[in-house]
């Protein structure tokens, strides 16, 4: 515990000292630019005074210091407007100043950009210049922009790995908890063994001893499918209906006789490369899912069919159905309608199709208060 909020005070203490170091650059940035900027104004200043000395210049005046001054000028556009006419441009694209649309466009902009500055050349007359950013005060400009984007790329790509790796530590987690569950069934299991052989020399009934096997068995074939959890499943050449066909039947067996099971598929097998205890496992949560979702009563069909080389599963129920928005949203884990549950199932499903046995899952259809149908697709082998 104590280490747990060290660890958070440490966290908060980096993301304070982070947000104070991204608001003094931006600060400091944005100081830059008004010097920059009041800079600017000051040459434009010397310019303009240039220009009253050049408009007013007798024989015997000095122009090389304006002349120098004009020279000088090789980064901010300048337009000088007398009567709202344009006189004079300075670092302009001459395709903008032929075209009357295009320079009245422009003016615009230098307008927006700075306040003009106004020279009275002779008393009443008056010429205004109006003039732009340099293109270096430009670039500073959006240098905040760019410097965010990449703090935001930075803090994306440490969440992305904060995230993943938290994910590996949840998943190691899981995989040694499952394996543990696996093993600790294991001890009483062997005894349930044990005991129906016990059974079997006691006369009693062969049918009630030949249920408490199949139930079992099944139990052993839930602790093998703990056992595999965290590693990888070895896969097979199966025909996919007859290990569906067993689970239904199995399932069909142990639920209420208010649930109507049917089963619908080819007559011919379809050979595809799986593991029999994961694939029992993912029609075994789908089906409990749809029980749930009718609330034990109602009309459940498992249906197999062929699409060239993609074998497809469809298992339907005339349950609750599902709101469109959730249809990804039921596979994370952790999502769960149920008043009890981690929502572990469909999301430990999807990772068994769609990892182990590179297929693929998805809501086929659904409308609420009519039902759903779960679809799994698989890749058929010869």
């Amino acid at each position: 515990m104590q280490f747990s909020k060290k660890r958070n005070t440490t966290r908060w203490v980096i993301i304070t000292a982070s947000f104070f170091i991204i608001s003094l650059i931006l600060w400091n940035t944005y100081t830059f630019f008004q010097i920059f900027k009041n800079e600017e104004r000051l040459k434009m200043n010397l310019w303009a005074n240039a220009q009253k000395t050049l408009k007013t210049a007798g024989e015997n005046t000095d122009v090389e210091l304006p002349l120098l001054i004009f020279s000088n000028n090789t980064s901010i556009p300048i337009i000088l407007t007398e009567h709202d006419s344009i006189i004079n441009t300075v670092n302009i694209d001459e395709e903008i100043i032929k075209n009357t649309d295009k320079a009245a466009d422009f003016l615009s902009d230098l307008k927006s950009e700075n306040d003009p500055i106004v020279i009275e050349y002779v008393p009443g007359k008056f010429q205004k210049l109006y003039y732009g950013n340099s293109a270096l005060l430009n670039k500073l400009k959006y240098y905040p922009i760019a410097l965010l984007l990449i703090i935001f790329l930075f803090v994306a790509l440490v969440y992305n790995f904060y995230k993943s790796t938290r994910i590996a530590t949840q998943n190691k987690l899981w995989a040694g908890m499952a394996k543990e569950t696996a093993h600790q069934i294991g001890t009483p299991l062997s005894s349930l063994i044990g005991w129906v052989e016990l059974l079997k020399t006691e006369n009693i009934d062969k049918n009630t001893t030949a249920e408490i096997e199949k139930d079992i068995e099944r139990l052993q074939t839930i602790t093998d499918r703990f056992s595999k959890i965290g590693s990888e499943p070895v896969l097979e050449k199966k025909d996919i209906i007859e290990e569906t066909l067993q689970s239904y039947n199995y399932l069909q067996s142990r639920f209420s006789k208010q649930i109507e099971f049917t089963f619908e598929g080819p007559k011919m097998p379809l050979y595809v490369m799986l593991n029999p205890i994961l694939h029992s496992w993912t029609i075994e949560n789908l089906v409990k899912n749809a029980i749930d979702a009718m609330k034990g009563r109602g009309k459940l069909s498992i249906k197999i069919e062929q699409d060239n080389e993609i074998v497809k599963i469809n298992i339907t129920d005339s349950g609750n159905g599902i709101q469109k928005k959730q249809f990804k949203t039921i596979f994370e884990p952790g999502f769960t309608t149920k008043k009890r549950g981690w929502g572990l199932g469909l999301s430990l499903t999807k990772r068994i199709v769609e990892e182990y046995h590179k297929g693929s899952i998805k809501v086929l259809n659904s409308e609420i208060g009519k039902g759903t149908t779960m679809q799994l697709s698989f890749k058929k082998t010869s």
